[in-house]
């Protein structure tokens, strides 16, 4: 018998107050799922693009701004002086430092930088 009345009240219409607060939460719903279609959408295209404009192939960059290419290495030659024995090795944003002792017995370093591809600095060390 009580299930006999519940059938009774859903039937019943809403009240006109009751009735517009269920279209503006319908409208609501409706805004919401479009946007939420829209931003996903949106996030789809961003992954096709990063995925077509791709080559493959990362660049390096190096700290003083030189681009490396992966499939093309920066080849240099570092041209040290005759009699010249190195005996430590250096490295930092694009440069090499070699320190050694020249032919002569003096001790010195010698700065090459890879961009340049030359040797930029002499510095002989005297002392201790």
């Amino acid at each position: 018998m009580s299930n006999i009345e519940n059938d009774d009240q859903e039937d019943k219409p809403l009240d006109p107050v009751m009735e517009n607060v269920r279209r503006k939460m319908m409208r609501l719903q409706l805004v919401s799922g479009g946007i939420m279609l829209l931003m996903f959408m949106a996030v789809l295209a961003a992954i096709v693009y990063k995925i077509n404009t791709r080559d493959g192939k990362p660049e390096a960059i190096t700290a003083s701004g030189t681009v490396v290419p992966s499939d093309a290495p920066i080849k240099a030659t570092a041209t040290l002086p005759d009699g010249f024995a190195v005996s430590a090795v250096s490295q930092s944003d694009g440069q090499i430092l070699f320190y050694g002792v020249t032919a002569t017995g003096a001790r010195k370093a010698l700065l090459f930088d890879i961009a340049a591809g030359r040797i930029v600095a002499e510095i002989d060390v005297a002392g201790n």
